[in-house]
């Protein structure tokens, strides 16, 4: 009986060290929102997996538009944020949101179009002239219109060019949706679209569309990330959030930032620290 009652008690003290193990297992992991961009491109399923390798930290992503991300961010929700509008990241910074932002990677814009072209704006370099002759043309357009640093920029883009756009408009639609869905709406519309180009070279459902408009060197697109600070959100994982920011940054996060390819084409170029 003695036996029995040890063998009873190692199996069920085993059994509660196995317990605790796993939930510290499971709880080394971080929340990441992030601009849609960097999830619907592919680039997290090509990189997370390397970095949860090298550090055993998890990481969940919410793909959401920047402006959202940064909400989540100010709510305490999430560990981490990822985005690409640096006005609205350093207002997050000045809010005491966060205490330092970090330059990742950069693409560019680019502006999307039916090969009709009715606003005959291909193989143009200032988007501010191909805006304007959008809405000279009144050619359809579709906007993202969901906060992101896309719809942002968008924004900036039309203020530049003198055009109040908005839903009113009955050539101007807003989507309220990620970059892929906007995607979506422009091809089945035959309508121009302002985009990220990494999102643009993963997306299939192209139709009719092609890059009319690229070049300008207002159409950069930076992207930056910064830990949710750990002073305001006691929650908040500072270590495991700050581990991965500073995978990002270094020469091995850099190195898979710059090794995802699609079609031979580089998405995303790697510029932490310059």
């Amino acid at each position: 009986m003695k036996l029995i009652f040890s063998s009873f008690m190692a199996l069920l003290l085993f059994s509660l060290f196995g317990l605790i193990t796993t939930s510290f297992a499971q709880d080394k992991s971080i929340v990441v929102s992030s601009t849609t961009s960097t999830e619907q491109s592919g680039l997290f399923s090509s990189i997370l997996p390397i970095f949860q390798k090298q550090s055993g930290i998890q990481v969940k992503i919410v793909a959401v538009g920047t402006g959202q991300a940064l909400d989540i961010g100010r709510r305490g929700d999430t560990d981490v944020v990822f985005v690409h509008d640096k006005p609205a990241e350093i207002r997050f910074i000045d809010e005491g949101f966060s205490t330092k932002r970090y330059e990742v990677m950069y693409n560019d814009f680019i502006l999307i179009g039916p090969k009709s072209d009715p606003a005959k704006i291909a193989g143009g370099k200032d988007i501010k002239v191909a805006f304007q002759k959008i809405a000279e043309a009144k050619a359809p357009f579709v906007s993202r219109g969901d906060k992101s640093g896309t719809h942002a920029a968008e924004l900036r883009y039309w203020r530049d060019a003198g055009i109040a756009a908005n839903p009113n408009l009955n050539w101007y639609k807003e989507t309220g949706s990620g970059m892929g869905p906007a995607l979506n709406t422009a091809s089945a519309m035959n309508a121009y679209v302002l985009a990220d180009r990494g999102t643009w070279l993963s997306f299939k459902n192209r139709g009719d569309l092609d890059i009319l408009v690229e070049g300008d060197p207002s159409l950069f697109n930076q992207y930056g990330v910064m830990l949710v600070n750990p002073m305001k959100y006691p929650q908040v994982k500072k270590a495991e959030g700050q581990a991965f920011i500073d995978w990002l940054i270094s020469k091995p996060g850099q190195d898979a930032i710059a090794a995802y390819k699609i079609g031979g084409q580089q998405l995303f170029f790697p510029n932490a620290g310059k």
